[in-house]
């Protein structure tokens, strides 16, 4: 199967760049409930995953410096990142898809220039996964 199938086109991503401010990435996440989204570089590269965690984190550790009201104050790139989400190459195989998903609520794909064209989510691999169990029990029924 080819991972286009599953792609969720980058124009469809709630995505931040790395010069957003921490308030832009709150906002963001906050708009669309999400706890993690992907991080573009100035080019359109994957740079990385950002969550809420992150965030948070980010904002105890500064020793009352950062709050929610001078979060613009403060770029996003200046946050460290605990997740490590690999992209995968938009030629990948599904093995390497599903490699991914096991720990990644989403998987970043990328161009064979390395640009960011969207993501694949978990739940989509799990759906496609789901559908070989169905056909291999309904199999083994009518046997």
């Amino acid at each position: 199967m080819n991972i286009a199938f599953f792609l969720l086109p980058k124009h469809e991503v709630a995505f931040v760049t790395l010069d957003a401010t921490l308030r832009q990435v709150i906002e963001r996440m906050e708009h669309h409930r999400y706890t993690a989204i992907p991080i573009l570089d100035k080019e359109g590269h994957y740079a990385g995953t950002v969550t809420e965690g992150d965030v948070l984190w980010h904002m105890k550790h500064s020793e009352g410096r950062i709050n929610f009201e001078n979060a613009s104050r403060f770029l996003l790139k200046e946050v460290p990142l605990r997740m490590n989400n690999r992209p995968v190459s938009i030629e990948s195989d599904m093995a390497d898809l599903i490699n991914l998903s096991k720990t990644q609520n989403f998987v970043p794909v990328v161009d064979d220039r390395n640009r960011f064209i969207g993501i694949v989510r978990r739940s989509q691999i799990i759906e496609y996964c789901a559908g070989f169990v169905t056909r291999e029990n309904g199999a083994a029924q009518n046997t």
